[in-house]
């Protein structure tokens, strides 16, 4: 019952946060980070200890596929290329750089364990960056990019952690080892999340009920990773790909029911997740103090050099991987070179997260390792990265992005496209609409007509002033007022016992949607 009570109160503070942010104008894990970190020094405050296996199977596994599953595709593919150079290549660069610095500073510590410890800080967390991204309105290439490298770069610091942690216990890795290793669990994780996705996809292709549809959506993550664990292969990136292609294809194989009811559903997972993982990282800080065996001096000397290493790499790495890869001329005209603020904001977006927590934790424990090692410096660094990153890189990215002029202004561009495809999607109805109104009564076929040419309208009409109620505007503020009457109606007549509670609860469902629809035409 405590822990249930535990839970329940950690929802709650994690909600109020997010609700504090939006009303302050401030990103959610900032705000929920900083909770945490006041409230673990709180008197009398029992201790929440993270288990492992909360993280990686309860806490990330959803977060990567709800991410994954709003990632787009053609976007996703038109940015592969730097998406992997920093979800693959500065990983690595920054977990063995890292790794040797760190080695270098605690030389009685294993060179391994220091890799190990660098790959856990290696992958940025794109939850932060992205929100801030999204609200100072960096170029969408930036958005997609940190969005593309957050589903790519878990699966590359995972596997190397897995390897460091193999070498720090005594396992013989070679090159032999090291390239069966990531063929198994890469390898497995892509075939996995494939096969997954398929007969998922074929699940819902057969499902008509849209409860049905939300539970085996919601069941997806976490069976694919159990199934990862048991066959040894990598669970972020069976995860990742089987999000990928049901995202892609989820248009073709749900209802229109279930895509409203799922999208719902995810969105409020998404988000209360986001605020409990951001709001646990706070409150560990006083059991890591507390836990702390090592020397205060060594342990500032290492989480600087930590902090200063990934930061300083990350900048070491952009600018090459930016510029020298144009000098190929295939790339160079497909890509076009972007300014210096860029890959400036970039490389200053390298907040950690999630994952860095989940990471840290699958650390193997003292005891079995030969001679021992650091382990409790090791977490506290870890978890002092994200606190530093977020605090420090997350409050300041807006006002490096401001200053660099790195903003993108998109919404007469989206406009008019959207109006552009608007029409045609009209045409295309209206079109259906003469194929097959025979028969119909003409009421009905002006009725459907005025809708399309209604849809039609408003796409164009938000190309246009703002000064001015457009047609449609007046449409949606008058259709709301109606909607409101009839409601009232309704209510009365069910508190007076003219109609049952369903008869009610059918008609305001109705309403409800309709009027949700022209909050998202007037959001357009």
């Amino acid at each position: 019952m405590e822990g249930i009570v535990d839970t329940v109160v950690l929802i709650v503070i994690a909600v109020a946060g997010a609700a504090l942010a939006r009303r302050l104008g401030f990103v959610a894990p900032l705000v929920l980070l900083v909770a945490g970190l006041a409230l673990s020094f709180v008197p009398g405050l029992p201790e929440i200890h993270v288990e492992p296996e909360l993280v990686l199977v309860g806490i990330l596994p959803p977060l990567l596929y709800v991410a994954a599953l709003q990632t787009s595709i053609p976007a996703f593919r038109s940015m592969l290329r730097p998406i992997l150079l920093l979800a693959v290549g500065l990983v690595i660069f920054t977990a063995l750089i890292t790794g040797y610095l760190l080695h270098l500073l605690l030389p009685a510590v294993p060179l391994s364990a220091c890799v190990a410890l660098g790959a856990v800080v290696a992958p940025p967390d794109a939850v932060s960056a992205t929100a801030i991204a999204r609200r100072i309105g960096l170029p969408r290439r930036i958005v997609t990019l940190l969005e593309g490298e957050s589903l790519l770069n878990d699966a590359t610091a995972l596997v190397m952690v897995r390897i460091a942690s193999g070498a720090l216990t005594g396992a013989a890795v070679g090159f032999r080892e090291i390239g069966r290793d990531v063929v198994v669990i890469a390898g497995g994780g892509l075939a996995l999340g494939f096969a997954a996705a398929v007969v998922v996809a074929w699940l819902h292709a057969k499902i008509t009920d849209p409860l049905l549809d939300d539970a085996v959506s919601l069941l997806t993550p976490f069976v694919v990773v159990v199934v990862a664990e048991k066959l040894h292969t990598s669970s972020v990136v069976a995860v990742v790909v089987a999000g990928l292609y049901l995202g892609h294809r989820i248009p073709y194989l749900l209802s229109p029911t279930s895509r409203l009811q799922m999208d719902a559903v995810w969105r409020l997972i998404n988000f209360l997740l986001e605020g409990v993982v951001f709001l646990l990282v706070g409150l560990q800080v006083r059991e890591l103090v507390g836990d702390l065996e090592t020397d205060l001096a060594t342990t500032v000397q290492a989480t600087a050099l930590v902090f200063a290493s990934i930061v300083v790499l990350r900048f070491v790495w952009m600018y090459p991987a930016t510029y020298l890869a144009r000098l190929i001329p295939r790339v160079r005209s497909r890509e076009e070179r972007p300014p210096a603020g860029a890959p400036t904001v970039v490389a200053w977006a390298g907040m950690r997260g999630v994952v860095t927590l989940a990471a840290v934790l699958t650390l193997p424990p003292v005891d079995e390792v030969p001679g021992g090692y650091p382990r409790d410096l090791f977490v506290f660094v870890a978890f002092a990265i994200i606190v530093l990153t977020l605090l420090i890189q997350g409050t300041t990215l807006p006002l490096v992005a401001n200053r660099l002029g790195v903003r993108e202004d998109t919404s007469t561009a989206d406009a008019l496209a959207e109006a552009a495809v608007q029409n045609q999607a009209t045409r295309a109805a209206l079109q259906a609409l003469d194929d097959n109104a025979d028969g119909a009564p003409d009421s009905v076929v002006e009725r459907l007509r005025a809708i399309a040419e209604h849809r039609d309208n408003g796409a164009w009409e938000r190309l246009g002033s703002q000064e001015q109620e457009t047609p449609s505007s007046a449409y949606s503020r008058l259709r709301r007022e109606m909607i409101l009457a009839e409601r009232h109606v309704f209510k009365i007549a069910r508190n007076e016992g003219r109609i049952p509670e369903e008869v009610l609860t059918r008609a305001q469902r109705d309403l409800d949607l309709e009027e949700s629809q022209l909050s998202r035409s007037e959001d357009g």
